[in-house]
């Protein structure tokens, strides 16, 4: 019985705790881009397709650094990773200080690219490490507990956005803008960024304090049976093991689901609701917080149901929530959007637990293609920008995360078939 053996190993109850407050760091980071989306389309008058770059940047660099992440934590430490990834945190955010100089819709990406590379190598570190805290019969409730606290971080994101960023947005629409002349957009422009720089830079010194904390701290070496990089090697093993392929596809398109749903909830609220961007966005936080205590029910519920039987349980009322954003309208679709969220809340956790059973020495490579997944974050969201764009319906591009929650539900149901050949093979 799962639940009677400790979550956590004895000893490592202090250090699960630092880590597990990285979650909180990330959520915070990952949700306040979320509303940028927003926030760029009136400041700069763009397409939903020009603001998915937001996102392109943000989960491209999630991708591209994943697996630089796992050798470097691999060759040196877990806390060697958590510090690089802090520090190209810290530096992503200072860098939109220059960015809101030059005003340069460029510029804040590279700063963004920046942030989200040390959230990517934060992510690859802590995810195994919770993972390694225990036993393996636990390590999908631990992972799901740790990962609890990260919706924390994600309502505390939208908060700071809320009230230091779209609040301070000028509501002159894009025609509007357009018939003013260079010097009056321009220092309107110039206000509503300094803005959205001043929250980043806020941001940046209290990720500081927590470099430091971090750096003196003492940090439990974590033993491993396998130590020799073999990185082809690890590679070519997990591209034969079919649940962990599998895993991987369904990271993929679940972080298409959530991220899509999470950027275009604002712009959906204001179309059937007639709202602003910050009237908009006390429901895209009341999405984010049922998200959050849906994670602890989750999380107990795993005490007594198999994580996979939740997971299919969650996507299939995930994609029935989403074709009742489609097809309805006003505060019916809006509510279904919201409870998209609360069906989310055990997703990612889970399908990295899954995928990282029985890795074994190759559980570092393969947590970073876990993390490198989170690529879908940005194709599946430019995607559905494009499906708004060319239908003229933000209510069509949400056929987006339908087909997202349903690749979910099918390796759900196979997951255990597959794991059985893993361990035949």
């Amino acid at each position: 019985m799962t639940n009677r053996i400790p979550i956590i190993k004895p000893g490592n109850k202090w250090p699960f705790i630092l880590i597990t407050s990285l979650f909180f760091l990330w959520g915070l980071a990952n949700n306040m881009t979320d509303t940028l989306l927003a926030a760029f389309k009136r400041i700069m008058s763009m397409t939903d397709f020009q603001t998915s770059w937001i996102q392109m940047a943000f989960y491209g660099s999630y991708f591209l650094l994943a697996l630089p992440a796992a050798i470097l934590v691999k060759k040196y430490t877990y806390k060697t990773g958590v510090l690089v990834g802090l520090g190209l945190f810290i530096t992503g955010s200072l860098l939109f200080y220059p960015a809101s100089i030059t005003m340069v819709y460029g510029h804040f990406l590279a700063a963004l690219f920046i942030l989200a590379g040390g959230l990517s190598i934060l992510e690859t570190s802590a995810n195994p490490y919770i993972i390694s805290m225990g036993a393996e019969e636990t390590a999908t409730r631990r992972l799901n507990l740790a990962q609890s606290f990260n919706p924390l971080g994600s309502i505390t994101g939208i908060l700071l956005s809320k009230f230091f960023i779209l609040s301070n947005l000028n509501l002159l629409d894009a025609n509007q803008r357009a018939q003013m002349n260079d010097l009056e957009l321009k220092a309107i422009q110039s206000e509503e960024l300094t803005s959205v720089m001043g929250t980043y830079v806020g941001v940046a010194f209290f990720l500081l304090v927590v470099w430091l904390m971090v750096k003196f701290t003492k940090m439990p070496m974590m033993e491993e049976k396998v130590r020799k990089m073999d990185i082809g090697g690890s590679i070519k093993r997990l591209l034969a093991n079919r649940n962990y392929s599998w895993a991987v596809t369904a990271q993929f398109f679940y972080m298409g689901a959530q991220i899509g749903l999470w950027s275009y909830t604002i712009r959906y609220v204001m179309q059937e609701l007639g709202k602003n961007e910050d009237e908009s966005s006390v429901y895209y936080l009341a999405s984010i917080i049922l998200f959050s205590g849906s994670r602890f029910i989750f999380t107990a519920l795993m005490k007594f149901v198999p994580p996979r039987r939740l997971l299919f349980l969650a996507a299939v009322l995930g994609a029935i929530c989403t074709l009742t954003v489609i097809y309805g309208s006003g505060m019916t679709g809006v509510i279904a959007l919201i409870l998209a969220s609360g069906c989310m809340s055990l997703m990612f956790p889970t399908i990295y637990g899954l995928g990282m059973q029985k890795l074994g020495g190759d559980s570092k490579i393969g947590g970073s293609g876990l993390i490198m997944a989170i690529l879908g974050g940005a194709v599946l969201t430019a995607v559905q920008g494009f499906v708004s764009d060319m239908t003229g319906s933000i209510n069509l591009s949400f056929y987006v995360p339908f087909i997202c929650f349903f690749v979910v539900a099918l390796y759900s149901r196979i997951q255990k078939g597959l794991q059985k050949k893993v361990m035949l093979a």
